[in-house]
């Protein structure tokens, strides 16, 4: 087995946990406020993964602290829109509307790096635009207000992998990764004992969601996909990664009941069909097609 092949299917094993993780965390909030939540899930997934990665974190520098910090704040707001939303909207419409964030990056790259979008780019946001439609406006023309919210977390994430990707080649990559993931656990902290009503949760069924979401959705997702992606290109990467929707869709069938209308599904494929169109090489796959011909 190649390192390739390893490292893809690390990354599919990451996007399988945070298929689940929407469901976890839906079930979470209906015994947690929100940003109490966060704050357990992050610190205790900041905690973790400081004992794990001692030696990074015993010889951080300045830089990696800063830009650590910065993309935390940047992180967090994603977090805490998804989840607010999520106390409003279903798993898998949740689910959807994040992954939204895969097309929406070529946009803000043009826009923040100038770096203009290839045509596969543009054509992949207006389908995926499109779908989103269909997927969230109802029957009165209203986009739910958990959509709402998750839409805009997706923008988030979409300014999450975009600075990540700028820094992390400046600095120690697991460092930043964790000072990213202890930024939002201590904002979540400071907004749950600023306006919310925090309690210590109890249970098997809350504190099992909890410590899964913490360790391998949080500490072990993020640094696998620190270490992996030295070993696999950006296309597979984005590409395993348009299948976190398509999971968190099957989990919220699986343990939720939850049930997309045709509308819903419809607006799915299509958001998948942006994602995928946007991300794939289709010079070198006719290229590539084209030399196979040739040789038969």
């Amino acid at each position: 087995m190649t390192k390739q092949l390893k490292a893809d299917l690390a990354l599919l094993g990451v996007t399988v946990v945070w298929g689940s993780s929407f469901v976890l965390t839906k079930g979470a909030l209906d015994y947690l406020p929100t940003f109490n939540f966060l704050a357990i899930r992050f610190i205790i997934a900041a905690f973790l993964s400081s004992i794990i990665f001692y030696k990074n974190m015993l010889s951080i520098k300045a830089e990696t602290l800063k830009y650590g910090v910065l993309i935390g704040v940047v992180l967090f707001a994603a977090y805490a829109l998804q989840t607010v939303g999520l106390n409003y909207t279903s798993a898998s419409k949740s689910g959807f509307i994040t992954g939204f964030s895969v097309v929406i990056v070529p946009v803000l790259s043009a826009l923040l790096l100038k770096r203009p979008p290839h045509k596969e780019a543009i054509v992949g946001v207006i389908l995926a635009i499109i779908g989103l439609g269909f997927l969230t406006i109802d029957s009165t023309l209203l986009l739910n207000k958990g959509d709402f919210y998750t839409l805009i977390a997706a923008i988030m994430f979409a300014l999450h992998i975009i600075t990540v990707g700028k820094y992390t080649v400046m600095v120690d990559s697991i460092a930043m990764a964790i000072i990213q993931i202890a930024v939002v656990g201590v904002l979540s902290l400071f907004v749950t004992l600023s306006v919310e009503n925090p309690i210590i949760p109890k249970g098997f069924d809350i504190w099992s969601s909890i410590l899964i979401l913490s360790m391998l959705a949080t500490s072990g997702a993020f640094i696998i996909q620190n270490a992996m992606q030295k070993f696999t290109s950006p296309t597979h990467t984005a590409l395993i990664y348009t299948g976190e929707p398509v999971f968190s869709a099957m989990f919220a069938y699986l343990l939720l009941g939850e049930r997309l209308t045709g509308q819903g599904i419809f607006g799915s494929i299509l958001i998948l069909a942006g994602m995928l169109i946007s991300e794939l090489d289709w010079k070198r796959f006719f290229a590539v097609n084209k030399e196979k011909s040739k040789t038969v």
